[in-house]
């Protein structure tokens, strides 16, 4: 079993994957990080836009990712790639190639590559020049669930915690 972590301004116990935006990273789902500390930046992240200025949360999960990935359709990206960005930027212009997956992992396109991908997004640098830029980069870790039948049957809900001040 692997555990699993999502920032939220809420308590999330049943994870739905048409919840979200659709022009994320991966698509439209419920978005899990085995990096807690990934997590716990988002949750704060995620308060710190919230007009009411709720408390963060730290949702823990366990789920057997072996299993999953054995028995479903799942998109792996290991690393920044040309394949990573070019789904990446496709999703996020609203293109759904991610409803051909059951789940998605790889990285993030955080603040600290947002702008390579951004500009490779609006033509300013070819894809080998943002690949060139983003090696130099450690992904964190996001994994995409958008089969609501794997939140239901795998992704057990474990805890929640306030998350405090990092």
């Amino acid at each position: 079993m692997t555990t699993l972590f999502h920032g939220s301004v809420t308590i999330v116990k049943q994870p739905l994957t048409t919840v979200g935006r659709k022009n994320l990273d991966f698509g439209q789902g419920f978005y899990v990080t085995p990096i807690q500390e990934q997590a716990e930046k988002w949750g704060q992240f995620v308060a710190s836009r919230h007009p009411a200025k709720t408390n963060p949360y730290l949702n823990i999960y366990e789920m057997d990712l072996d299993f999953v990935i054995s028995n479903y359709k799942v998109l792996n990206f290991n690393e920044y790639s040309i394949d990573w960005l070019n789904f990446v930027v496709a999703c996020r212009k609203g293109d759904e190639r991610w409803k051909q997956y059951d789940m998605i992992t790889g990285g993030v396109a955080n603040d600290k590559v947002i702008d390579t991908v951004e500009d490779y997004k609006n033509g300013i640098i070819t894809a080998n020049q943002a690949i060139g830029q983003l090696k130099y980069h450690k992904p964190n870790f996001q994994i995409c669930i958008s089969n609501q039948i794997i939140i239901d049957n795998y992704l057990i809900f474990k805890d929640s915690k306030i998350i405090t001040k990092l």
